[in-house]
């Protein structure tokens, strides 16, 4: 199914059960923006490779070319996400229960922000409609264990190899560079690390847009009352939207995640920022060649780790490190129950 904008906007005013959907869609890539999207640039932020607003403005547009062009190549996390729960049945009751995830992980990803702890909106995702399905079929029906599986896999995937790409790529670099006077490399790793960074903002885009439009997607085919299994061609309109409004929001709450990722956990200076870039940006290619929905913060921030620890390892903050660990954990029961929950809520609310 690939529709033209103007039959979504016809839909759009025709349905409010269908404008509710989209909307809570849209603040939920809004907020991917606000906290997520951040950790791309981080890096060449707080090593003052590039001052924050152009770093932002250059995210917003590698994001959109990250979405349009590997979403051309394979689209296979959309198809992911979006296959990934059975939200079949009576066509209002999943849609409610949509909305009712798309809420929950709204109301993680904001709390999370405030703290200032670079959350995975990923695992929010898959964790929220994972609860609201399951409230929604009465049991572990709703879930797709073929599917899910991959969630495992690309989590497993994350974390190892970011922090071991980190490790190694710092270390190769450190070699490559070890007999040259560093005053004589400050341009190439300050250019280098721009270069790195909007690598980094176009794979968030190819992962996290992906997502994102798998969802919404999900809920064009619920609105209608159809069948949500299967393939599905993403519109060109539908890719340049998701990425205004993650754009946008990365605009407006960007900053305090950069601080946590790129200042406070570890110190780094450019050819490390760079190094980690590199190591963050080709996991996430790797993953979505795969198909893998893996969460862009874990990528990012583990393969900071690996730099630091390249380094030495007391050069890591370890106890942000566990703060951030604890959050990656209770998020997926965190963010599942909170939709669950709001299933049940939704259903009494909106009967």
């Amino acid at each position: 199914m690939a529709d033209s904008l103007f039959v979504f906007l016809q839909d759009v005013t025709s349905s409010p059960a269908y404008a509710i959907t989209a909307f809570l869609v849209l603040a939920v890539i809004f907020v991917n923006g606000w906290t997520d999207a951040p950790n791309a640039i981080a890096t060449c932020v707080s090593t003052r490779a590039m001052r924050a607003r152009p770093a932002i403005l250059m995210a917003a547009v590698f994001n959109f070319l990250g979405v349009l062009i590997m979403t051309m190549v394979s689209a296979g996390v959309a198809e992911t996400i979006f296959n990934m729960v059975d939200f079949r049945g009576e066509p209002y009751p999943a849609l409610l229960a949509l909305c009712a995830a798309l809420f929950a992980i709204v109301i993680w990803a904001v709390a999370s922000w405030y703290f200032g702890i670079p959350t995975s909106e990923s695992h929010a995702l898959i964790a929220g409609i994972s609860g609201a399905a399951i409230a929604l079929q009465g049991g572990i029906s709703g879930i797709n264990g073929n599917e899910w599986i991959k969630v495992i896999y690309g989590l497993i995937l994350s974390v190892t190899l970011g922090f071991l790409m980190g490790w190694c790529i710092v270390r190769i670099v450190a070699r490559l560079f070890r007999n040259i006077d560093r005053r004589r490399t400050a341009g190439v790793f300050r250019g280098g690390q721009i270069a790195s960074a909007a690598a980094m903002a176009f794979m968030h885009g190819a992962q996290d847009g992906q997502k994102f439009m798998g969802v919404f997607m999900l809920g064009m085919f619920l609105a209608r009352g159809e069948n949500p299994s299967g393939s599905f061609t993403i519109p060109l309109w539908l890719m340049i939207l998701c990425s205004a409004v993650m754009g946008i929001g990365t605009s407006i709450g960007g900053y305090r995640i950069i601080k946590s990722v790129g200042m406070d956990m570890v110190k780094i200076k450019q050819w490390q920022g760079f190094s980690a870039d590199v190591a963050g940006s080709l996991v996430l290619l790797i993953a979505t060649l795969v198909g893998f929905p893996v969460s862009t913060t874990q990528t990012k921030t583990t393969a900071i780790m690996g730099v630091g620890a390249g380094k030495s390892l007391s050069s890591v903050r370890w106890d942000l490190v566990r703060n951030m660990a604890l959050t990656w954990i209770i998020t997926f029961p965190g963010c599942g129950l909170i939709g669950f929950c709001a299933v049940k809520v939704f259903a009494i609310l909106f009967a």
